[in-house]
């Protein structure tokens, strides 16, 4: 588990989806790894912050210098999960100038014009970077397959099709974490009625939310054919209990964490001689 000091057991495995994983029945409250409660989360967080900053900022430094590694973070789920809170308390932790944020919505008509991943394909993470994808091209295959919105046959190619995009990916340097954030249908339900009761919060509600409710069981369905036909060594998923949200933003933070420690990541060496800059700066 590295530098984090808090984990009563790495998560990593623990949220990483198997060969016989099954979303249905999962437990969209627990908490995996970690034994303490809110509080102690919230202190979790913040030791961890600290560690995630260095680390990107390694990463940042070494590709200005060349290094062409790169980390992307999928994050993936339904309504109200909590996906807008992972950016701000986890990813707005890191610094922003090495953060490549995209939040795909739907499609515009020059989009639908090429192939689903001819946008995708324009915000992926470059040498150094940190990229976020705040819904992704598994919209396609998600939505896609429950609205029906593209022939049967089209989206069963899109499978084959992402695990060669990620494989290119990946190949290229980028370290791939794909998280599914697990919301239970009575907590969303809750947080559907909170941003209704709120003045504040209820311009993130829409009409087309209680319509998109109506079809959780397809939804769960369609999350368990990706999990099945695109959770790769190289581009695994993990489901991460999302009811809990300073658990989720934990254990998402973790996860960039460890995948930013796996690359083994040192400061990058000077291209001049220090102690002659030294003197150099000392005598101008």
């Amino acid at each position: 588990m590295g530098r984090e000091t808090f984990w009563a057991e790495d998560p990593d495995p623990l949220l990483r989806v198997g060969e016989r994983f099954l979303l249905a029945g999962s437990d969209t409250a627990g908490t995996p790894g970690f034994d303490g409660r809110k509080k102690d989360g919230a202190e979790a967080l913040a030791e961890g912050a600290s560690i995630l900053a260095d680390l990107q900022e390694r990463l940042f430094a070494a590709g200005t210098l060349g290094d062409r590694r790169s980390v992307l973070l999928v994050l993936q789920a339904m309504d109200t999960a909590g996906k807008g809170g992972i950016v701000t308390h986890v990813v707005g932790q890191m610094n922003l100038g090495g953060v490549r944020y995209a939040g795909f919505k739907k499609p515009t008509q020059v989009e639908l014009a090429h192939d689903f991943l001819w946008r995708i394909w324009s915000h992926v993470p470059a040498a150094g970077e940190v990229g976020v994808f705040d819904r992704s091209h598994y919209e396609d295959v998600l939505i896609g397959r429950v609205r029906k919105l593209a022939p049967e046959e089209e989206i069963e190619r899109r499978y084959g099709a992402i695990n060669e995009f990620e494989l290119e990916l990946a190949e290229s340097g980028t370290t791939i974490v794909k998280v599914m954030l697990n919301l239970g249908k009575d907590e969303q339900k809750k947080r559907l009625g909170d941003r209704l009761k709120r003045v504040d919060k209820q311009w993130k509600y829409t009409t087309g939310d209680v319509d998109e409710r109506l079809l959780w069981d397809s939804y769960q369905d369609a999350y368990q054919l990706v999990f099945d036909r695109t959770s790769t060594a190289y581009a695994p998923w993990y489901v991460v209990p999302a009811d809990r949200k300073w658990y989720a933003r934990l254990a998402v933070q973790h996860l960039l964490i460890h995948a930013l420690e796996e690359l083994e990541l040192e400061w990058p060496a000077p291209d001049y001689d220090v102690q002659v800059e030294k003197a150099r700066l000392a005598a101008s």
